[in-house]
């Protein structure tokens, strides 16, 4: 069986294709990407057309003559990511090797692919629109009230002729349909993403997608060790929504072809190995930069750490606590104990909602380990350090 065929590779790649444009909630940008051009690897060529406005006709020196501005402006690209799966060949017959192959696959980009992307987009554009000062200050209570200045600022600066885009943060969502103001004003249409159209809710011709909070981050940490992924920045803020043209971004996406092995061919393991490597980033041209718009959650500052304690066994007494505050909202907290200080299998600890938490009375000798997640109007949350309680 020639499973490592160019015509087997391509047709792997043509379909991960497919399903990250349906699946990823920013991939409709990639349909912007059409007017670029690829110079080198990893760097693009995208138009910037700016054009002079009219001015008086003279009747005796004719047309004022103008000027079209084209700024070819160069990008590179700074995601280059990777993976090499492999199936072993005791896990399926040459025949089945098609079938399953697709699907381990489809399911690597559905799962890893597609949420990396959609937080890297989401990131970026956000901190472009934190760095340019286009935000709103929202009120979670009225969370339609926010998306409707989103929306004016950004037609403000567009115009009423462009498609626009409302990323909305899942728990946002929640709230905002759930507002008497949208349920009144709420469709259903068809929105394009790739080659398939979709349902989404809009209103007034803004299309509504949800996202899943872990992709509605400021900053991430896209990692280069053995488990990959990527992780929020410690100081990463929550996106509650981003508002902007459907052409106002250009996601370039260079997907290399796929390498596929046989076992035969695979010299590190008795199994098929397939490669997996994507080129990709997402740019805003200089025309667009204040086109874009988001409200993100308030800033919480934490000025006191949860200190480290040492007790003795049988006479345990005293708390650990934490000090913080938010440039505007009302705080909470949840107190967790952990396996280590690296926060690693986390368990809520019923009823510790406050800065401070008495140590458990009943501890036997041993390291114990906690620490705060700190909410803001029940919604963005910030941990703090790990406290490490000593028993003796």
């Amino acid at each position: 069986m020639s499973v490592n065929s160019i015509e087997n590779a391509k047709r792997y790649s043509d379909e991960l294709d497919k399903m990250f444009a349906q699946k990823s909630a920013t991939g409709f940008f990639a349909d912007n990407a059409l007017a670029t051009k690829f110079v080198g690897a990893k760097t693009v060529i995208i138009p910037d057309i700016n054009f002079q406005g009219l001015a008086d006709y003279d009747r005796d020196t004719g047309f004022t003559r103008g000027a079209i501005t084209v700024s070819n402006t160069s990008y590179t690209m700074a995601m280059d990511r990777a993976r090499s799966l492999q199936i072993d060949r005791e896990d399926m017959d040459e025949t089945g090797i098609a079938s399953l192959a697709g699907k381990i696959l489809g399911e690597y980009v559905r799962t890893k692919v597609v949420p990396e992307c959609d937080a890297y987009v989401i990131s970026k554009l956000a901190g472009l629109a934190a760095t340019r000062a286009n935000t709103v200050t929202g009120d979670v209570s009225k969370p339609f009230e926010a998306l409707n200045s989103l929306i004016n600022e950004v037609r403000a600066n567009v115009g009423f002729d462009e498609d626009l885009v409302a990323f909305v943060d899942s728990r946002m969502y929640a709230l905002l349909m759930n507002s008497n103001e949208i349920s009144r004003m709420i469709t259903v249409s068809d929105f394009k993403q790739g080659d398939v159209n979709i349902t989404v809710r809009s209103l007034n011709g803004v299309a509504i997608i949800p996202v899943v909070s872990e992709r509605m981050k400021t900053a991430y940490t896209f990692n280069n060790t053995p488990a990959g992924g990527f992780t929020p920045e410690t100081n990463a803020k929550s996106v509650y929504m981003l508002v902007c043209p459907k052409s106002g971004a250009h996601l370039v996406k260079k997907t290399e072809q796929m390498r596929i092995f046989t076992p035969e061919q695979n010299v590190d393991a008795d199994a098929y190995k397939f490669d997996y490597r994507i080129y990709y980033d997402v740019f805003v041209k200089k025309s667009g930069l204040d086109s874009i718009w988001a409200w993100i959650a308030p800033e919480v500052t934490i000025s006191s750490q949860p200190s480290n304690a040492s007790k003795t066994e049988g006479s345990i007494s005293g708390s650990i606590s934490v000090s913080a505050s938010a440039t505007s909202g009302t705080l909470s907290y949840q107190w967790y104990s952990c396996a280590d200080t690296e926060k690693n299998s986390p368990v809520k600890i019923a009823g510790k909602t406050s800065a401070s938490m008495a140590i458990p009375t009943d501890l036997t000798a041993g390291k114990y380990y906690y620490f705060v997640k700190i909410k803001v109007d029940g919604i963005d949350a910030v941990e703090s350090n790990v406290s490490t309680v000593t028993v003796s």
